[in-house]
């Protein structure tokens, strides 16, 4: 007896197997291969075998030997358990892999489209669903409420008490900032510097509340988009501590900070070594770059990414500093997981200051083409949109050349330079700008805003708490453009989650966002239309959304006078039409096509039009 207890304690130090990733898989893959990381103390001084007659294609070995990729096809797998036997001077140990049944029509999955509006949660800052879980032994930073920077607690459970707040606001799609585990000593509460890509961080929930978080908003008809970070990890990542090569992060060797410079990606007289610092160089200390260039680091960020569709059911992904990794590595990371889902929506946040430079990296690119290149990426972020609204254009009451709403005007204008105008995210903020209300303290640009983003092609993106008039600060640091949501907390003395206990102020962002947003949802002219627009006169801009079933007029006055327009000028929008019906007071007047007769309407200063029109 004492002899066979030694020999199973000498099997289980023999073995040391510490982790697999992926840690499972499942049958009927579009994927070809699949590679496995094994990782334990020698594991590559093992030979491997695995049943069920499945060839073994390849076993990469690294120059640290406690990583082992184990390479299988997938074609034949079938549900069920793989059983892999790790051998080494006579003496073996095993290890079970799971293979998992595939949700039906899973490749088909349908993602977020233009149909949609996503609501963008910072989780830490949001809400407060369980108490218990704001600090665990496993990671190192605790909370604290009194630090701007600090740990506030905010959790999934948060977030899906909350489903039903946020789907009554018109929401269809919600996009959280990452929530794998991230374990920096402080600042961990963004998330962007994840320490384990395959676990949700435990002062959030874990992964089986994420699935429940998925599933809370397919019940309830909405979509769940996962922030996905392919340029970094974080310092404190175990592989950090025990890299599985030298080359799986660029090093310098070590620390060298980016140049921030991603124009360098196309810059035809680009200096190479200015070429390399914005691409290899770390976005922070914390941040080792990733070297998407090493066919294992690829081939991981790829499997991670497809585990995360399959396991939580994902409708789409946003990808942090999309531009800052190697090009035609991300273009392979894209290309891997659209080949998997088809209809699979990613947006690349690239964060560039003209048009041109944005549209290179939209799927299918005229511009890219010019150098041969394709991003696979089939959405980008709008970020020439959001520039106006960073820099206050909806101040300008006044027309002039260059300034007020020829602004909006001219930048539309320019989409002639992108590959589907309908696959644009447009937003006015985010989790790292100026908050909106902070730009314009006032709800009469807000509501000029909302309109804005609720009629004109792409995608739009609101951030959680402009809603309710929240305002914040970048100049005081990020924390400030993060702050907890009213009603998110236990000891919170006032909930804006609730309309009954929304102070006046609150209600009115509330209920105009609601309204404009609910309407869009079954607006199909706003959602795949046409664009027609006409230059401003007198700072008014009108623009037209229109199928050949239905059509959409909106009337934008940013000045700060009541202005009456003259119908005429329109004419070749509106001559199929009799009548229209403003959808945010409910207005209705005639229009009446008659050489004689002149129709006007009348709008108010400041304020905006959305009319819906009958024929």
């Amino acid at each position: 007896m004492k002899k066979l207890l030694l020999l199973f304690l000498t099997s289980l130090s023999f073995a040391q197997l510490q982790r697999v990733e992926p840690p499972f898989w499942w049958e009927n893959m579009h994927r070809e291969s699949l590679q496995i990381l094994f990782y334990g103390k020698n594991i590559a001084s093992h030979e491997v075998t695995v049943s069920d007659q499945i060839p073994i294609l390849n076993s990469t070995k690294t120059e640290n030997p406690n990583y082992l990729f184990v390479t299988i096809p997938t074609k034949n797998l079938k549900k069920g358990n793989l059983t892999f036997t790790f051998s080494q001077n006579k003496k073996k140990f095993t290890h079970t892999y799971e293979i998992k049944d595939r949700k039906e029509n899973s490749r088909f999955r349908k993602s977020f489209d233009s149909s949609d509006l996503v609501y963008l949660i910072m989780p830490d800052r949001f809400a407060n669903g369980d108490t218990s879980n704001d600090s665990h032994q496993s990671v190192i930073e605790k909370p604290n409420r009194n630090n701007i920077n600090g740990r506030y607690g905010g959790d999934i459970k948060g977030i899906i008490q909350n489903l039903d707040y946020i789907k009554d606001l018109g929401v269809t799609a919600l996009w959280s900032t990452p929530l794998c585990e991230d374990n920096d000593e402080r600042g961990s509460y963004h998330h962007y510097g994840q320490s384990d890509v395959y676990k949700i961080d435990l002062r959030f929930g874990t992964n089986e509340t994420y699935l429940e978080l998925s599933k809370q908003l397919h019940q309830r008809g909405m979509k769940l988009i996962k922030d996905y970070v392919t340029n970094h990890w974080s310092y404190n990542h175990w592989m950090m501590h025990d890299m599985p090569s030298y080359d799986w992060f660029h090093q310098f060797p070590g620390y060298k900070q980016t140049n921030y410079k991603t124009t360098t990606q196309m810059d035809p007289n680009v200096a190479a070594s200015d070429k390399k610092l914005a691409m290899d160089g770390w976005f922070v200390k914390s941040m080792p770059d990733l070297n998407q260039k090493n066919p294992l680091v690829m081939n991981y960020l790829i499997q991670n990414a497809i585990w995360w569709v399959e396991y939580a059911d994902l409708d789409g992904y946003r990808v942090d500093t999309y531009p800052y990794a190697d090009k035609e590595s991300m273009a392979t990371w894209t290309k891997a997981i659209t080949d998997e889902y088809p209809n699979f929506n990613i947006t690349a946040e690239a964060w560039l200051y003209t048009h041109a430079q944005i549209a290179y990296w939209q799927k299918d690119s005229k511009i890219g083409a010019i150098q041969n290149y394709n991003s696979y990426c089939p959405n980008v972020m709008d970020f020439m949109l959001f520039g106006l609204f960073e820099k206050g254009f909806l101040k300008k009451e006044e027309q002039t050349w260059a300034e007020g709403m020829i602004q909006l005007y001219d930048h539309f204008s320019n989409d002639f330079l992108f590959s589907d105008t309908n696959n644009l995210l447009v937003f006015a903020e985010n989790h790292d700008t100026q908050r909106i209300n902070f730009v314009y303290p006032n709800l009469k640009d807000y509501q000029l805003a909302m309109t804005i983003l609720a009629t004109v092609r792409g995608i739009p993106q609101i951030y959680y708490g402009s809603e309710i008039g929240m305002t914040g600060s970048k100049d005081k640091g990020d924390g400030d453009i993060r702050r907890e949501f009213p009603g998110g907390w236990p000891d919170h003395t006032q909930n804006a989650f609730d309309q009954n206990t929304r102070t006046a102020e609150q209600e009115a962002y509330h209920s105009f966002t609601k309204k404009v947003f609910q309407w869009r949802k079954n607006a199909k002219a706003i959602h795949h239309g046409k664009t027609t627009h006409y230059l401003p006169q007198n700072n008014v801009y009108v623009y037209f959304r229109h199928t050949e079933q239905e059509s959409v007029m909106v009337v934008i006055n940013n000045s700060n006078q009541k202005q009456e327009i003259s119908l005429d000028r329109f004419e070749e929008n509106l001559k199929e039409f009799s009548e229209g019906t403003d959808i945010l007071t409910n207005q209705s007047f005639e229009i009446i096509n008659n050489e004689a007769v002149s129709s006007t309407i009348t709008i108010e200063p400041k304020s905006s039009k959305i009319i819906k029109l009958k024929k």
